[in-house]
């Protein structure tokens, strides 16, 4: 019987605890394709996964990681045969159902997407969720009608993985971008990436709330929230957009009808967790296209092994890490 690798998370009393492990198939779900993971990545989530007090995990023990890309291996769904290049990301991957921190990964099909043609197994895993969060929110924005000539468009979080991508992809679209952040360290990585302006987040949000700022921005990827999203609605151009994903900055948003019904503007939800299939391979396609920032990717990522994952998960969620962190499970 096969044996493998895997980091597994058990809940002991009050307290998870994570561990390099030794699993064999049989310890996987029964799903209807086992894949061969070449890569997974380390986001945000999968740093709250390893917290005892969080709300995601209903069931230990759990393999973190809600990313996955490899070699299908085995198929019981004819959509997939022995071989296939194919992408795992969210659903409830990582998090109630093993994922991507493991040598090998059971996943059902319809939580699976063939490798798009223009990019590797590495590539997608640059991306992650990360990736596609930031381009499923430059993707949802141009859907509201943005474009190039509408002006400067705001990403917050700059440095981190959806931030560091979402600067990337824009710039590679032809957009004026402003990088928020709150590391001065990072303003030449993210001026490298194409931003046009690095700016600080206290120049988005000062510590006053006000119900309408004057108008700065055209749009908004903002995986933040809290406070600072209030503030940024404030200061976005008539029409403008903002596209939220997350929640470092906290759940609530204090902001007013003000801003949404003086200038018309729209905030939209991200959720890349449940995301239809047939956008999700739309979203797939273009990160493999006109949204691919191949020249970007060595600055981007850094790349991990199994035995690196519970240092970098301490790191990400003490906000110490700076674009993508990717776990490399092959050879």
């Amino acid at each position: 019987m096969t044996k493998f690798r895997a980091y597994s998370m058990e809940k002991t009393n009050d307290s998870v605890e994570g561990r390099i492990t030794s699993l064999s198939h049989n310890d996987l779900p029964s799903s209807d394709v086992l894949i061969k993971v070449h890569y997974s990545s380390i986001n945000y989530k999968d740093g709250m996964v390893s917290q005892p007090d969080n709300p995601l995990v209903k069931e230990y023990p759990i393999i973190p990681g809600i990313d996955l890309s490899g070699e299908v291996v085995h198929s019981d769904d004819n959509r997939f045969k022995k071989g296939d290049p194919v992408i795992a990301t969210s659903y409830e991957i990582g998090v109630n159902h093993h994922g991507g921190f493991s040598e090998y990964a059971s996943i059902p099909g319809d939580w699976i997407v063939p490798l798009p043609e223009g990019l590797t197994l590495e590539e997608a895993m640059i991306y992650g969720t990360a990736g596609f969060t930031a381009a499923l929110s430059i993707h949802r924005l141009e859907e509201n009608g943005l474009t190039t000539e509408d002006g400067p468009v705001l990403v917050t979080g700059a440095s981190g993985g959806v931030g560091s991508m979402a600067v990337a992809m824009l710039a590679k679209r032809g957009y004026q971008v402003d990088a928020s952040t709150g590391s001065k360290e990072h303003e030449e990585y993210l001026k490298d990436l194409g931003a046009s302006k690095v700016i600080s987040r206290e120049d988005v949000y000062d510590g006053n709330l006000r119900p309408v700022g004057s108008s700065r921005w055209a749009a908004a990827v903002d995986p933040v929230g809290g406070e600072q999203l209030a503030s940024l609605l404030g200061q976005l151009k008539y029409s403008g957009a903002a596209a939220v994903s997350g929640l470092t900055g906290g759940m609530k948003v204090p902001t007013q009808v003000y801003p949404f019904i003086l200038r018309g503007i729209s905030l939209i939800g991200i959720d890349s967790v449940n995301c239809p299939m047939d956008t999700r391979k739309k979203v797939w396609h273009r990160l493999a296209n006109d949204l691919k920032t191949k020249d970007s990717f060595d600055r981007i990522k850094v790349v991990h092994s199994l035995d690196q994952v519970p240092e970098t998960l301490e790191k990400i969620l003490q906000g110490k890490t700076r674009g993508r962190s990717i776990v490399k499970m092959i050879d």
